[in-house]
Formats: C-alpha cells, sequence, structure tokens
C-alpha cells in the first residue's frame, strides 16, 4: 500500500523519469494513488509524493457541494506546459506539507500535453482551480513543492516554524 511522502524528504527534490510502460503496473499504481488522495482528503496526488520516480499525477477538483467524483478523476502522465497566461493568487496547501497553507501566485490559464493511462496523447486547456492543481502536481514532478514558491520572509517563517514542529514533536 502507498504511503505519503513528507516535506525535507529528499525524494520530493528529484526529478521525476518520464513513464514509459503503460501497463497492468501503472493502472495499479494510478488506482492506489486516487485511492490514498481521497482518503486523505487530497484533489491532486503525484506519483513522487508516494515515492515513485515517474511523471504521473491524478487530479479530481471537487464539485459545487464539495463531492469528488470519480468520472471526473484526470489521469496525467508526461505532462509538459505548452502554454500558460495570466496570474491568479490561489490558497494551497499540500498533502506533503500538512497543516500548512498559503496564497501562491500562478499562472490563470494553462495548456497541457499529456498522455493518459493507455498511452494515448491529449491536449488540455485548464484555467482557475484545475490550472493551479495542474502547475502544482507538474511541480512535484520537477521536484518543486509550493513552499518553494514562497516569497523569500513567508519561505524562512514557514522553515522555521516547521522546525520548531520537528522538535515538538521528537
Amino acid at each position: 500500500m502507498l504511503d505519503i511522502v513528507y516535506y525535507s524528504d529528499s525524494f520530493l527534490r528529484k526529478k521525476a523519469q518520464a513513464v514509459q510502460s503503460f501497463d497492468e503496473n501503472l493502472h495499479t499504481l494510478l488506482d492506489e494513488m486516487y485511492v490514498l488522495m481521497i482518503e486523505r482528503n487530497g484533489v491532486g496526488l503525484a506519483a513522487p509524493q508516494v515515492r515513485h520516480s515517474l511523471r504521473a499525477l491524478v487530479i479530481n477538483l471537487p464539485d459545487e457541494e464539495g463531492e469528488q467524483h470519480k468520472e471526473n478523476l484526470l489521469e496525467v502522465l508526461n505532462p509538459e506546459i505548452i502554454e500558460h497566461s495570466g496570474k491568479i493568487l490561489f490558497n494551497e496547501g499540500c498533502l506533503s506539507v500538512p497543516d500548512y497553507y498559503d496564497d501562491i501566485e500562478r499562472s490563470e490559464k494553462v495548456t497541457v500535453s499529456y498522455h493518459d493511462r493507455f498511452g494515448n496523447a491529449h491536449t488540455l486547456d485548464a484555467e482557475g482551480y484545475l490550472a493551479v492543481a495542474l502547475q502544482h502536481e507538474i511541480d512535484h514532478l520537477n521536484g518543486i513543492l509550493f513552499v518553494d514558491r514562497l516569497p523569500l520572509l513567508k519561505r524562512k517563517r514557514f522553515e522555521k516554524a516547521f522546525k520548531k514542529q520537528q522538535r515538538c514533536s521528537a
């Protein structure tokens, strides 16, 4: 069974490898990532967050009532942002950085090329919440966490609070 890799683990800083085999092992990984993401109340999860160095992610945004429906699940493999425009400030959190949320500036609109679980190529135009979620998860594939995008002073405060929390829980 999969488990989440948490902030400060060096695995989260590695650039993930391209998916080469769109096989049953990949399908099982994607299925398990989806289950774990839903169990942990997440909206997105990238393979490096479960200690798999693959350019794979899942996203399932909630509807207006806050419900997540599996038919809205996006499985995104080997994604590349091919276009971006606009700016949006969005309050983000991360399953790998529990209990911390902050405003991050992202592109308001993105176009992403990717493959599905069967290796079929797709292009997706996204804006708002979906665009932010895609950028956040693609960052994970490149070894970047949302806290890395904080302005310097906020980042220093985060790191200080994180170290204090680590000492208190030790």
